[in-house]
């Protein structure tokens, strides 16, 4: 006999806890926000999620080729615009090469990857292909680790500043932005996975997608703490 779901609070709630292992808790993260980590731990540490910034809008990209549902596409799209730009925005990605700029780095050298473990790439490679196989519901639960975003974000803003005084405060404007587009993003992601994931089953499958999602982010901060390490 299957259990009966959850109701939407409780499976709302369920996937709010997942937020425990988000990782703003991976030691890499807490040396980066405390202002233990060296300018080259930090130029690694952006250099490398350059490569999840660029696979964004291509697996948002992959979750609308999978869905048939007009107004939704019509909603999702936004989320590359924030990404690759649109008009007079030039963009996320834009964004995070300006942060590179503001902490030693030159474009050419975010944009080729030379810096990018083969771990970190794997874990965004993954990420991609996941939304680009499996049922476009199940590619929009993937990306509600958005969640728990804003509190990251927020914590660079207030941390960095103060620890970090050589980075020119414009090089900040990539966490300004998300601070307010990932909740927009968040509403939409989350109402979409409440009303899809409407079996026990099904929840328990919403909840497993997401610990996936957290993984791939938690793996590549393990992969830079190998080769950057870690500050005490």
């Amino acid at each position: 006999m299957s259990l009966p779901a959850w109701s939407r609070e409780e499976f709302e709630a369920r996937l709010r806890d997942k937020g425990q292992a988000y990782h703003i808790y991976h030691p890499f993260n807490v040396m980066l926000n405390s202002g233990k980590a060296s300018p080259e731990q930090i130029r690694g540490w952006v250099a490398n999620r350059f490569s999840y910034q660029v696979a964004i809008p291509v697996k948002d990209a992959a979750v609308m080729s999978n869905c048939p549902d007009r107004e939704i596409r019509r909603g999702w799209v936004q989320r590359i615009l924030d990404h690759d730009g649109y008009g007079d925005d030039p963009g996320g990605i834009e964004a995070w090469i300006r942060l590179g700029e503001a902490v030693g780095l030159s474009r050419e050298e975010i944009t080729d990857g030379r810096h990018v473990i083969p771990a970190v790439q794997f874990a965004c490679d993954a990420y991609v292909n996941f939304a680009r196989r499996a049922p476009w519901q199940e590619a929009v639960c993937s990306s509600l680790t958005e969640l728990f975003a804003p509190q990251i974000h927020k914590q660079r803003l207030a941390t960095w500043p103060e620890h970090y005084t050589w980075i020119e405060s414009e090089g900040l404007q990539y966490f300004r932005n998300r601070v307010s587009q990932a909740r927009r993003d968040v509403e939409q992601g989350l109402e979409i996975t409440l009303g899809y994931f409407d079996t026990r089953a099904l929840q328990e499958r919403a909840l497993d997608i997401l610990q996936f999602k957290l993984d791939i982010l938690w793996a590549m901060n393990d992969a830079m703490a190998q080769r950057y390490g870690v500050t005490e």
